[in-house]
């Protein structure tokens, strides 16, 4: 279920060049059947992280740590199961309706008819974010919080979870880039002979960024920017750094290969709009926001001469 590979569309010089020949185990190590791998241990700990982050936002915008209990519980559950139904079936919905059970359990045929642990073999990160959303409003129902200023806030921490996950594709040797010779190319052994683009890294770095950016604007300029913004901003740049970067990426299936804009480019297309809106009505709507107060402490002044005390002229007067 991995990368399609296309034929290079360019010659490759033979030149001597170091290439960083990348042959990582996915797996650490295997108990009674049961792997321990660096997908999941990368996975997990990104968000692990990024609920460390939150517990001190939750803190200094002053909101009681048991409501992000609940919130990670329901993010957690809406991450997995919307990237994990989104790759099912927008990715392989051929195979996946055969082998439905592979859905919901990580778990392959065997050539004997039996069943192997094989860990889950696709998460889409577009459903991952879908996933969130919902569980954001169900978290937002249960907890009488803002929609607006909770999607905000798990807005500063989306780039290091999406960070972490494109450092584990990297330890899988999957979603890797298409051949180049680039002298920071990678070869990825389990895959082939050819230096390639390390996709992944572009993406882990570009979102490690994308992070750093958030959080400085939220340490330096969240009385400012509020109402979504947040939101707007980092799906904007997470999904525009995708779409470009799919450019030097393997088509993940068969059926991009004729296509002029691949699966994930036409995936990131609503995020992008969407973003663009939320940036759109954040400021402004802080901006009428900040306006209403100043126009309450300076009143209009009295025309009608009520409060000065001077009769209002009548007709006839």
């Amino acid at each position: 279920m991995g990368a399609r590979l296309r034929n290079p569309t360019i010659h490759l010089k033979p030149m001597m060049i170091d290439y960083i020949h990348w042959n990582i185990d996915p797996e650490i190590f295997k108990i009674l059947g049961i792997s321990l791998r660096y997908y999941g241990v990368l996975f997990v700990g990104g968000l692990i992280l990024c609920i460390y982050i939150l517990n001190w936002i939750f803190k200094n915008e002053s909101i009681p740590l048991v409501n992000l209990e609940k919130l990670s519980v329901y993010g957690i559950i809406g991450i997995f199961a919307g990237a994990r139904l989104v790759h099912c079936l927008f990715y392989e919905p051929s195979y996946y309706f055969s082998h439905p059970l592979e859905i919901i359990l990580p778990i392959q045929p065997t050539a004997g008819g039996g069943y192997k642990f094989s860990g889950f073999q696709g998460l889409a990160s577009h459903g991952g974010t879908l996933g969130l959303i919902i569980a954001l409003i169900i978290y937002a129902k249960m907890t009488k919080e803002s929609i607006i200023k909770t999607i905000d806030l798990l807005a500063i921490v989306a780039g290091i979870g999406a960070c972490f996950i494109r450092l584990a594709n990297l330890m899988n040797s999957e979603i890797i880039g298409t051949p180049t010779n680039v002298p920071w190319a990678f070869i990825f052994v389990r895959v082939d002979n050819l230096p390639r683009h390390p996709a992944q890294l572009y993406e882990a770095i570009s979102y490690l960024l994308i992070f750093g950016l958030m959080f400085y604007l939220y340490k330096t300029r969240r009385e400012s920017l509020k109402n979504g913004f947040f939101f707007g901003l980092v799906i904007t740049l997470i999904f525009a750094a995708r779409f470009f970067i799919e450019f030097v990426k393997e088509n993940q299936v068969g059926f991009e290969d004729g296509m002029t804009f691949n699966m994930g480019q036409i995936l990131s297309l609503p995020y992008l709009v969407a973003g663009i809106g939320f940036i759109i009505y954040g400021l402004i709507k802080t901006k009428m926001n900040t306006q209403r107060p100043t126009q309450q402490l300076n009143p209009m002044p009295d025309t009608t001469g009520i409060t000065s005390g001077i009769p209002k002229p009548t007709n006839g007067s």
